[in-house]
């Protein structure tokens, strides 16, 4: 187990790991599952449940248990204080207009980018995505735009913290092979990753530059295989997904807040 400082709270954490246990494939747990999917015991599971449900984070039935709408609230102190999502928002509008294509703006958050602003023209992944999605960064497009942005020592520590599953027959599982990716990616100034986290979908992304230069964020345009090639790809999304991204970062550049908000 990682050492801990003399102030961590295990119960913070352990209550943290109680409403993560819940998302989209677990809307409703009884209390067995939540204990085996947090490694708790039941009693700790029982008593960490109570409390959220006296709380208003989880309601139940006395069997079932699931998140209630308040829990919402965690993640809105977050993107409230972040500018991105309001910078980028009208610039996701005219792109999806543009290319007439879903886009997003993510950040990355440990091992995975975290979705913070979305226009979404169609439903194109087996998985609905919405702000907060988390994707694994090293099977997206718009994770390696992230992931190119760090210098190598953080891409060193990212490398040793993800686990590469397999996806699909193309997703990069080699830490070699993702080197090598972020590579050609840091040079190119762009990502395009083709059916690496669900077959049939392809995507392009672009970074998000602060004022110093620094990559705080990615945008990228996501699309069905059978619609666009990769050529197409390239010559059709990427140059207004360029503009897009540059215009976020021009915006993001005259706000206040941005270097602080914009982690």
């Amino acid at each position: 187990m990682d050492e801990r400082g003399a102030h961590y709270v295990q119960s913070l954490e352990r209550g943290l790991a109680v409403i993560r246990a819940f998302g989209a494939n677990t809307p409703e747990m009884t209390l067995s599952e939540v204990a085996k999917s947090t490694g708790m015991t039941r009693a700790t599971a029982r008593r960490f449940l109570l409390t959220l449900a006296d709380l208003g984070y989880v309601r139940t039935d006395g069997k079932q248990f699931a998140l209630t709408a308040r829990v919402l609230e965690l993640g809105y102190a977050f993107l409230s204080g972040l500018p991105l999502p309001e910078l980028a928002q009208p610039h996701l509008e005219r792109l999806a207009a543009s290319v007439c294509e879903s886009c997003s703006l993510s950040i990355l958050d440990g091992t995975d980018v975290v979705y913070v602003a979305r226009v979404a023209v169609s439903r194109i992944m087996t998985v609905s995505i919405n702000v907060g999605t988390r994707f694994p960064a090293y099977a997206t497009s718009m994770g390696h735009v992230l992931l190119a942005g760090l210098g190598e020592d953080a891409v060193t520590r990212y490398l040793a913290e993800a686990t590469l599953e397999r996806f699909t027959r193309r997703t990069i599982t080699s830490a070699v092979a993702l080197r090598a990716e972020l590579v050609r990616v840091r040079a190119q100034g762009w990502a395009l990753v083709d059916q690496e986290l669900e077959e049939g979908i392809r995507s392009v992304a672009a970074p998000v530059h602060d004022r110093t230069g620094r990559v705080v964020a990615a945008v990228n345009v996501s699309s069905q295989a059978g619609r666009s090639t990769l050529d197409a790809m390239r010559s059709d999304l990427l140059p207004p997904l360029l503009e897009a991204a540059a215009g976020i970062a021009r915006d993001l550049a005259f706000t206040p807040r941005a270097e602080g908000g914009a982690r």
